[in-house]
């Protein structure tokens, strides 16, 4: 069974937000083991400059990567990443099973989006849109999009 675990910074605010995603964190405890790692942002002031948002990016960055185990494959959500529809989802994650890897790692920034040295680290950038959506928001998609890809590589109805 494969240990998937999302790293993010900041905790859910909105009750349906969270009722969202623990629904899709109980389904997938029958796919996958599944755990999130919440990390505190930085605080920014209300009109930040690019060298305060740039300090911010590198320590938060430092806390993803003190979060990541060695030998996990680091899946980065990042505007700049290629998007996948959820079959190439469900292969990306199937491969990276067969390749004989048993953990993944996806990783959410905050709403400044992630250090260069996260994405260095990832091996793979992932972009679920060329919209832009919250970060909380994108906690509950990218947990919908990982079910729906064990769904597929599982043969379940769920994905039609």
């Amino acid at each position: 069974m494969m240990n998937v675990r999302i790293i993010c910074l900041g905790k859910l605010k909105e009750r349906y937000l969270r009722d969202m995603c623990d629904e899709y964190v109980k389904r997938l405890g029958t796919l996958c083991k599944i755990s999130i790692i919440e990390l505190n942002p930085e605080r920014l002031s209300d009109a930040p400059s690019q060298n305060e948002i740039k300090a911010a990016l590198e320590k938060e960055g430092k806390q993803i990567l003190s979060k990541i185990s060695k030998g996990e494959k680091v899946i980065a959500l990042c505007v700049e990443g290629s998007m996948l529809s959820s079959e190439a989802l469900s292969e990306k994650l199937a491969n990276i099973a067969s390749e004989g890897s048993s953990a993944v790692c996806f990783i959410i920034g905050s709403s400044c989006g992630l250090s260069d040295e996260v994405k260095s680290r990832a091996d793979f950038r992932l972009s679920m849109s060329p919209m832009t959506f919250p970060h909380q928001l994108a906690r509950a998609l990218l947990l919908e999009q990982i079910y729906r890809a064990f769904s597929i590589s599982a043969g379940s109805k769920y994905h039609k």
